[in-house]
């Protein structure tokens, strides 16, 4: 396929490994990058190197502003204030702004694919981002990783303008929701009729819970005294005597992931079918349960069977979720090029059921 230029939305710790696991990709341009407080613009490619060595202890884990209204947690509540600037704009490839989304939005028809790389912390802020592209002429690829089963919904809401836009929207494609959902699809083919999907993920934050704390503050909305609202106005330092609280190792059962949502769209089984739960551990490197996707269902031949997928151990959360992310990126861009615009989820893009 030809070359694929994209931005990424958000440089905390999914945009930032984004940014670098590109470099391994074939055929993958980084042109943009953006956060809160900034946006770097290179249509000859970003010095991804230097980007992240200028935010290295310097990073902004707020979004991006929307329409220039502030749509993330308090300050304190996900941002390393350790250098002279915040976030991309400590690089010298950036330059500060009041509305860095509107300012990739403006560049739209150099750039092939946006990668939202952003914590949804309020369910309507990546559709409502979306919104902003389309009204600024946008057409191309947009990618998210988000976490949450109602989005799908308001993103379908959207699927006319999508496709009137010329825009091939791919949700939930990290990692789970993503390259887990996809695994599950796959291991679906050899059933007539699947009963029961069971994704459990493990953990360890290779890279850091100070690169990951948006991540961490969406999973802690996951828990029964939580929900994204309340965990959005956590504390940084309530979120860290959350964590204390559990020893730095925090289970999750009934998530509401948007697996679920994504694989009843594809035909594979219904949504109530769908369980996800992880155990994440804050302080180790090493994962402390293996990630695995159970498929269960009636074989041709009428036997019930089990199709299980494990991920490695040795792969962290980064690889798990950019690789695919990018992956899917490429796919989005494929489809967009052919003329296939609308809402799609990352099991419409395995074989069908």
């Amino acid at each position: 396929m030809d070359d694929v230029t994209f931005a990424v939305l958000g440089t905390g710790g999914i945009g930032r490994r984004a940014l670098e696991v590109s470099q391994h990709k074939d055929a993958l341009t980084p042109v943009a990058a953006c956060d809160r407080h900034g946006t770097a613009i290179d249509f000859d490619g970003l010095d991804v190197d230097e980007l992240l060595e200028a935010t290295e202890g310097n990073i902004d884990n707020e979004v991006a502003t929307d329409g220039g209204a502030d749509t993330t947690a308090a300050s304190e509540g996900g941002v390393k204030q350790h250098g002279e600037e915040l976030g991309v704009v400590a690089s010298e490839q950036a330059r500060p702004s009041e509305d860095p989304i509107q300012d990739v939005i403006d560049h739209g028809d150099e750039i092939d694919a946006v990668l939202l790389a952003l914590p949804n912390y309020e369910h309507d802020f990546i559709p409502r981002t979306a919104e902003r592209f389309i009204e600024g002429g946008y057409s191309g690829v947009m990618i998210d990783v988000l976490k949450r089963s109602r989005v799908i919904d308001m993103l379908d809401d959207r699927r006319e303008a999508f496709e009137d836009a010329g825009i091939t929207f791919i949700c939930g494609a990290g990692a789970t929701p993503g390259l887990l959902t996809g695994a599950a699809a796959l291991a679906a083919q050899s059933f007539v009729e699947v009963t029961d999907v069971d994704i459990h993920w493990g953990v360890g934050l290779k890279s850091g819970y100070e690169d990951n704390r948006g991540t961490v503050r969406e999973d802690i909305a996951h828990l029964p005294e939580y929900d994204i609202e309340t965990a959005r106005e956590l504390s940084e330092a309530e979120i860290e005597e959350i964590i204390d609280a559990h020893d730095g190792v925090i289970e999750f059962e009934d998530m509401e992931h948007a697996d679920d949502v994504l694989l009843e769209r594809a035909g594979v089984c219904d949504a109530e079918d769908v369980t996800v739960g992880g155990i994440l551990d804050v302080y180790n490197d090493e994962k402390p349960t293996t990630t695995t996707v159970r498929v269960t269902g009636r074989t041709f031949d009428g036997e019930t069977a089990t199709n299980t997928f494990q991920l490695g151990d040795e792969t962290s959360m980064e690889a798990n979720v950019n690789g695919p992310a990018l992956g899917y990126l490429k796919a989005g861009v494929r489809r967009n090029r052919a003329g296939e615009y609308g809402v799609f989820g990352p099991a419409e893009l395995m074989p069908g059921f």
